[in-house]
């Protein structure tokens, strides 16, 4: 018996996370991507843990130019980590070995996105690229976007 439910227990922890593989043809802004997959189907994919600048912030623009650069017209690996409030699928996305997600936040062109990732590792890319005032953080006081969306 005792078998039986350390089994039911650890169950989730044995469950493979889904991967989607594609192609990106399309790019929003910095933290949204379409994704053709190999049936023809789209996908929106919402990159996971991060919130890049609004199209009209600073940053904006140059956060959704450096998506592009990353992912634009190549195969993408997804590691889907659930779907969001408007039904785009919510992941990590690959390119080879390269995680734009962590990338975004390295060049300092996405925040933390705490309110949904408590992940520490994200946390302290965004610190190392605020104490190196990269991209957004080169500003004195830059506006997150979740905060830009309520004006």
């Amino acid at each position: 018996m005792r078998t039986f439910l350390l089994f039911i227990l650890l169950l989730p922890f044995w469950q493979e996370t889904e991967t989607i593989t594609g192609k990106v043809v399309g790019v929003s802004d910095g933290d949204t991507i379409v994704l053709l997959l190999f049936d023809n189907t789209e996908v929106r994919v919402r990159l996971e843990g991060i919130d890049c600048p609004e199209k009209k912030q600073d940053f904006g623009e140059k956060a959704k130019q450096a998506t592009a650069k990353m992912c634009w017209n190549k195969e993408v690996r997804i590691l889907k980590s659930g779907i969001d409030r408007y039904g785009r699928t919510l992941g990590f996305v690959y390119v080879g070995d390269t995680c734009v997600n962590e990338e975004l936040l390295k060049m300092g062109l996405a925040w933390h996105y705490k309110k949904y990732n408590s992940d520490k590792h994200y946390a302290e890319l965004e610190q190392i690229a605020k104490e190196g005032k990269v991209g957004l953080w080169s500003h004195p006081n830059p506006v997150a976007p979740w905060d830009f969306r309520h004006k």
